[in-house]
C-alpha cells in the first residue's frame, strides 16, 4: 500500500469522519448507537411522508437530504457529476426493497451495525458475521458470471433523484401540513438539523470523493488483502467510532439490554447476509446507493426509491423486528429476499 496515495488518505479522513460523527449525532440527540443509521432514516422520513401509520417513527431526517445533496455538491465542483443508467431497472428498484428488508431484521444498515459493535454490543457480531458471509457469496455469484449491465449515459435522469431530495430540504424548512412528526419514540430523538443536515452534506461529499461504502471494503479487503484502500476508511473509521464512544462515556460491552438489539441471532445473521449479497450485485451498500444517486447513477436513484418503498412496507407489513425479536412476517421477507437474489443470479448469469 502506497501511503503517500492522496486517495487512501482522502478514505481514511472519510472514515474517520464517518465513525466520530456516527457517535457525535447520538451525543447531540439521535437514538443511542444509531447516530447514523441509512435504514433507519429511511424508515422515519417513509414515515414523515406519510407512507406508514407508525407514529413512533415518523421524522424527515435531514442526514439523508445532506448525503445526496453533498455527493452532488462535490460531483459538480469537481466535474465527476455523470447522468446515466439504464442498468436492470426493475432488479434495483426491488434490490431497494429487500435491503431494507435485510436491515429492518437486523435492526440497522452496515454503518448501524459498526456503530453498534463499536459500542460493545455484542449482539452485533451476528451481524458481522452474515455481511462478511453474504458479500463472500456476493463475489463468488459474480465470478460464476452474474453482472448487471453496465449503465449509459442517459441526458437528465440522473438529475431526478437529487431534485427529489432538493425538494425534501423544502418540506423540512416550510413543515408542511401533510409532513408528519413522531411525538415519541426513536424518531423523536433527533439532532438539531441544521446540525445533522451538516453532517449529511460533509459526509456525502467526503464520500463522493472517496468511494467509501462498508459493503466495498469488507469486498476489496477479500480481494485485495491490506492493498484495498477501503479497507484502512474500514478500520479508521471502526477506530473512530471506538474512541469516540469510550471518550463520551457510551462503550458498554455486554450482551444483553442493548438498544436497538435483539438475541435473535441466526435472523441478524442472515438479514446481514441477505444486505451484504445484494449490495455486492448492485454495487454498494444503502449509504454508497445514496451517494451514487447524488452523482447523477440514475441506478442508483432507483434502489434509493426502492429503499424508501421498503422503509413504508416493512413497517405496514410487521416486517420490522423490534427488541422482542424478529416477527413471522419479517422471517418470511428475508427468506423471500433470498430467493429473488436466487432468480436474479439465473437471469443475470452471462452465457457461457
Amino acid at each position: 500500500m502506497n501511503f503517500r496515495d492522496r486517495h487512501l488518505w482522502t478514505v481514511i479522513l472519510a472514515g474517520l469522519s464517518l465513525g466520530s460523527l456516527g457517535v457525535l449525532l447520538s451525543v447531540w440527540g439521535n437514538p443511542e448507537n444509531s447516530g447514523i443509521c441509512v435504514s433507519c432514516f429511511l424508515e422515519n422520513s417513509a414515515g414523515a411522508l406519510g407512507l406508514h401509520d407508525n407514529s413512533r417513527m415518523q421524522y424527515l431526517r435531514p442526514e439523508l437530504i445532506g448525503f445526496v445533496l453533498g455527493s452532488m455538491g462535490s460531483a459538480a465542483l469537481f466535474r465527476e457529476f455523470r447522468s446515466r443508467g439504464g442498468s436492470a431497472p426493475l432488479p434495483r428498484l426491488f434490490s431497494g426493497i429487500f435491503l431494507m428488508v435485510g436491515c429492518a431484521v437486523f435492526i440497522g444498515c452496515p454503518i448501524k451495525l459498526f456503530l453498534r459493535l463499536t459500542a460493545g454490543d455484542l449482539t452485533a457480531a451476528a451481524g458481522v458475521l452474515g455481511l462478511v458471509g453474504g458479500v463472500w457469496s456476493g463475489l463468488k455469484t459474480m465470478a460464476g458470471g452474474v453482472h448487471l449491465v453496465p449503465a449509459q449515459p442517459q441526458k437528465g435522469s440522473g438529475f431526478l433523484v437529487p431534485v427529489l431530495f432538493a425538494l425534501l430540504l423544502v418540506f423540512l424548512v416550510a413543515q408542511p401540513g401533510f409532513l408528519l412528526f413522531s411525538a415519541s419514540g426513536s424518531a423523536a430523538q433527533h439532532a438539531p438539523w441544521l446540525l445533522a443536515l451538516a453532517a449529511g452534506l460533509g459526509l456525502g461529499a467526503l464520500a463522493q470523493r472517496s468511494r467509501l461504502c462498508v459493503t466495498g471494503g469488507v469486498r476489496d479487503t477479500l480481494l485485495l488483502g491490506h492493498r484495498s484502500p477501503l479497507l484502512y476508511g474500514l478500520l479508521a473509521f471502526v477506530l473512530s467510532a471506538v474512541l469516540f464512544n469510550l471518550a463520551t462515556g457510551r462503550f458498554n460491552l455486554a450482551l444483553y439490554g442493548q438498544p436497538g438489539a435483539h438475541l435473535n441471532h441466526l435472523w441478524s445473521f442472515l438479514g446481514m447476509a441477505l444486505v451484504g449479497w445484494l449490495s455486492v450485485l448492485i454495487g454498494g451498500c444503502p449509504f454508497r446507493q445514496l451517494v451514487k444517486a447524488g452523482e447523477g447513477d440514475a441506478d442508483a436513484g432507483l434502489v434509493a426509491v426502492g429503499m424508501l418503498i421498503g422503509g413504508a412496507l416493512v413497517q405496514n407489513w410487521g416486517i420490522a423486528a423490534t427488541a422482542a425479536g424478529v416477527p413471522l412476517y419479517g422471517k418470511i421477507a428475508v427468506l423471500a429476499g433470498f430467493v429473488f437474489v436466487f432468480g436474479l443470479s439465473l437471469v443475470q448469469r452471462e452465457p457461457v
